[in-house]
């Protein structure tokens, strides 16, 4: 409990004693704008391709996540489903949900590769 507190008032004298932003300078802000933009311009089209490869890769590691839930849908559907011919569906449905996990950790140790651009075959 009190190894806790310390850690706590640690925490909020780290964030609370932050020392105040100071002004700059106008003149080297005015030498500096062009550069700053310049710089910018240049950035814009590798931050465009970032943000795309970061959703696509987000994206699939939600798909990954959802496709966990064959598991339960194909259990019922070989159990409940069997009289009526769902047995193999229900089969493919349960590896799909037992192979999802280890996907879902294969993408999401792949994304920061995914997000800089390499291009991986899982």
């Amino acid at each position: 409990m009190i190894r806790g507190l310390k850690i706590l008032l640690l925490a909020l004298s780290l964030v609370c004693f932050i020392p105040p932003a100071k002004a700059a300078d106008p003149v080297s802000v005015a030498v500096l704008a062009p550069a700053a933009l310049r710089a910018a311009q240049a950035a814009t089209p590798l931050v465009a391709r970032i943000i795309k490869n970061t959703a696509t890769g987000v994206f699939q590691i939600g798909k990954d996540a959802v496709q966990i839930l064959y598991l339960p849908y194909g259990l019922g559907k070989m159990s409940i489903g069997y009289p009526f011919g769902g047995f193999r569906s229900g089969v493919v449905y349960t590896f799909k949900g037992c192979i999802a996990p280890c996907k879902l950790v294969v993408h999401t140790v792949l994304l920061p590769l995914k997000i800089i651009g390499l291009e991986t075959n899982f």
